[in-house]
């Protein structure tokens, strides 16, 4: 009863029925033109051929396509305008532009923290063309002089997370999905309060839609009364807009750019199993100490200038130099960040380089597995080609829908020999690619069409780090856990094939 009452008086409830009054003037408009059907009838023809021509002959993956073009052919009326609204991922020109500007000075400022010859450092030609796409394509330089820490639950990065947190002397930048009061956010935000009472710069970014059932309309005030400067990604509007489809998922945790957390652990219970949801909640992060977390507070501070329509120069951000040393080389670490404010595919084509670039082994852990062709291929071809693939998804889900459509990936896979595990105690959350005993990626990037296409993400691409083998030791125990995935075993009535069949092709839309 109390879940239904905030629900009946929330931002939501009230932005929905809104919403839905919206819809319900656009039928009575169509039911006022209905003595004229067969000259509105043919207008929706010819705007539905002209938008699926605009459609095909966009860049991008031909799922997402086809998913937009089903709701354009069959229901104009909505499918046109919610296509301009959600499915274009294209900004304007003049955000574009701030972007680019942006990249530039934060580039400059990252300057003196680079190294040097990276191509020599990583010495292997697999591993330099993946670190210099991030480079080039990415805007997104390796480091060294940086050490690498994994934590294979959110138990444990929890405690790590508080210890950095104390030791912070100059800012906390802390940029999240999902922020929930509880144990985990109760107890960094009592830290985050004394930090910014003595006068160490406090910044915090959430979420707004992801957290619009979470936290008050309010708390960025509530936050200011503690000195802790706050703000909302994309503030949930009731007027339908194409930024409510594009959602800032990462997850960063930096401290005075010397000290970053990154991963898939958000700040409420489930993530640290103090509050059961779905069984247990398998979720990691690593932590770099180094040069490269500068990085992180570089994206912060590029999310930061957006949202508030800001200026400043990131090289005031700029680690202390005597914080850095006495930290040592931990192989190659590579900080990156994807965003829909481009055209470039970052997150899944630093997954498709690894894949397609194994020579023995890759280990992947998703909790959604709904992916285009591209990836399935790649997936396919290096499963044919003899290298071990293997997937870990939840065997508990947290979304039935997107579990179903998960599950339909399955039997394709598994005929070009993937192997397909589920993680049997509950809900694994970890977004995590472990290759050859070399690369590693760490990060927000699910495998689905949301964090690929339309979220902002971010994560660490590893080479030679320590926290390669140690994400590789508890990608193994986590199998030790799971429950394979064979045709025998999993053999589905057609009805559900059927309900599979509709939900994938519309996969893209959710």
């Amino acid at each position: 009863m109390k879940k239904l009452f905030k629900l009946l008086f929330s931002r939501l409830f009230f932005g929905g029925i809104f919403i839905l009054i919206q819809i319900a003037v656009m039928v009575a408009a169509l039911q006022y033109f209905s003595d004229r059907y067969a000259q509105v009838q043919t207008a929706f023809m010819v705007l539905s051929v002209l938008a699926v021509l605009y459609i095909v002959n966009q860049d991008g993956s031909s799922a997402f396509k086809i998913a937009w073009i089903l709701p354009i052919v069959f229901l104009p009326l909505f499918g046109i305008p919610l296509y301009f609204l959600f499915g274009k991922k294209r900004i304007p020109e003049r955000k574009r532009e701030r972007y680019s500007g942006m990249a530039l000075r934060y580039r400059a400022a990252m300057a003196p923290l680079l190294t040097e010859h990276p191509a020599e450092t990583l010495g292997e030609r697999d591993a330099v063309l993946q670190s210099a796409y991030l480079e080039d394509f990415a805007a997104s330089p390796g480091f060294t002089q940086t050490e690498t820490k994994y934590y294979p639950l959110g138990d444990e990065l929890f405690p790590a997370m508080l210890e950095a947190l104390e030791g912070a002397e100059r800012y906390i930048f802390m940029e999240f999905f999902i922020i929930e009061p509880g144990v985990m956010w109760d107890s960094i935000l009592d830290v985050l309060k004394r930090k910014a009472a003595a006068g160490v710069d406090v910044r915090l970014i959430y979420d707004d839609m992801a957290c619009i059932m979470r936290l008050p309309r309010d708390y960025p005030q509530e936050m200011a009364r503690f000195g802790i400067r706050c703000c909302t990604f994309h503030r949930f509007q009731p007027i339908p807009t194409g930024t409510l489809n594009n959602r800032d998922h990462r997850k960063i945790c930096c401290v005075d750019g010397v000290t970053a957390f990154t991963g898939g652990v958000n700040l409420a219970d489930e993530y640290i199993n103090r509050r059961e949801r779905f069984g247990h909640w398998l979720d990691c992060g690593v932590r770099v100490r180094g040069r490269a977390a500068y990085a992180f507070a570089q994206m912060f501070l590029g999310m930061w200038d957006y949202i508030m329509k800001q200026n400043e120069d990131p090289a005031d951000f700029r680690p202390a130099p005597e914080k850095l040393e006495d930290i040592a080389d931990d192989g190659f670490v590579q900080p990156y960040c994807d965003s829909p404010s481009d055209d470039e595919p970052v997150g899944e084509t630093v997954y498709i380089n690894m894949v397609s670039r194994a020579k023995d082994y890759v280990y992947i852990c998703t909790p959604y597995l709904v992916v285009d062709n591209e990836i399935m291929n790649a997936l396919a071809s290096a499963a044919k080609c003899g290298v071990d693939v293997r997937i870990i998804c939840p065997h508990i889900p947290d979304k039935w829908y997107v579990h179903l459509v998960t599950r339909s990936y399955y039997a394709p896979l598994l005929r070009a020999g993937v192997r397909i595990y589920e993680y049997t105690p509950g809900f694994i959350h970890s977004k995590t690619f472990v290759c050859d005993d070399k690369y590693a990626v760490c990060g927000t990037i699910n495998l689905d069409y949301r964090s690929l296409f339309l979220h902002h993400e971010c994560a660490v691409w590893m080479y030679k780090s320590s926290a390669v083998a140690d994400m590789k030791d508890a990608y193994l125990d986590a199998l030790e856990k799971s429950g394979e995935v064979t045709e025998e075993n999993y053999r589905r009535p057609w009805y559900v094939r059927l309900g599979q069949s509709v939900l994938r092709v519309l996969a893209p839309l959710m």
